[in-house]
């Protein structure tokens, strides 16, 4: 027994000259460190290195005549042949569809007809309405309850068609042929049409110098293989970009969908990081 505490006292002991000997070691590189300090003169500190030179001519490349109305701004990038892209998928998905099943004689999707461009545009209005007058349920809308009613919608569209355009809106041809890359088969139902708006915010307005480039999230909480949990944003679930944008308005010039690991980027940054890739594609 006095074997077995004499060890534990020599244990202890060398433990103890351990840790004063790193304490000592410490103190004097603190002391080393202390005798090697010199003042900082705040009065002439090193300038910043200079910006890299900006030769870009910012500002909006479209002309544009002198209105206050939003819808000329929105025109700019649901033009023409944006809406007629999203009428022609459309309608082509409902030709499909039909082409498919047997319909009952009582079905309400018999009662579809192909939809033009300026219907088209109404059923835009209202959704995009919706998230100005919002209600709990969509039939909401369309009630005739005078506590409820809401006469623009019925006015522009009645359910009935509101609710066909909902159920065969689509955006991409499901003939087209499909990419070997798993982020492209992801976004194949939007891809094309995400390109397009990219291709117009990047062609209608330059950004100034100063630039900001994050992630977004799109909130979302619906099944999805590739939503993501972000617990620093707002709504937490949902589908994330990364976007630049003007640092001064917050324009979005361009954006990338994240779709997970096989998300496309650009291919001469594949060997990176995703932060620096997510930076060197956006660019």
């Amino acid at each position: 027994m006095n074997s077995d505490s004499e060890e534990d006292n020599l244990i202890e002991t060398s433990s103890e000259d351990e840790l004063s000997s790193s304490e000592d070691e410490s103190e004097d590189e603190s002391l080393e460190s202390a005798r090697n300090w010199c003042g900082v003169d705040v009065s002439v500190l090193t300038p910043a290195p200079p910006k890299f030179p900006f030769t870009g001519n910012p500002g909006i490349k479209v002309s544009l005549r002198q209105s206050d109305d939003p819808l000329d701004y929105f025109c700019l990038f649901f033009d023409d042949e944006v809406i007629s892209f999203i009428a022609k998928e459309t309608n082509s998905f409902a030709e499909e569809y039909f082409s498919n099943l047997e319909l009952t004689p009582s079905t309400r999707a018999l009662q579809w007809k192909d939809v033009t461009s300026e219907e088209l545009k109404r059923f835009i209005s209202l959704l995009i309405l919706q998230g100005i007058v919002q209600k709990p349920t969509e039939k909401w809308f369309w009630s005739k309850r005078p506590i409820l009613c809401t006469p623009f919608f019925g006015n522009v569209m009645n359910e009935k068609r509101y609710s066909l355009i909902m159920k065969f809106l689509y955006f991409q041809s499901s003939n087209d042929s499909e990419d070997e890359s798993p982020s492209n088969n992801k976004l194949k139902k939007i891809g094309k049409f995400h390109s397009m708006l990219m291709q117009r915010f990047q062609s209608t307005y330059i950004p100034k110098q100063d630039i900001s480039i994050d992630e977004s999230l799109i909130g979302y909480k619906g099944r999805l293989g590739w939503k993501q949990y972000i617990p620093t944003k707002r709504s937490r679930f949902g589908v994330k970009l990364f976007q630049l944008c003007e640092s001064e308005s917050g324009y979005i010039w361009n954006s990338i969908i994240y779709t997970g690991k096989g998300t496309t980027f650009h291919e001469d940054y594949e060997d990176y990081g995703v932060s620096t890739k997510s930076v060197m594609t956006l660019i």
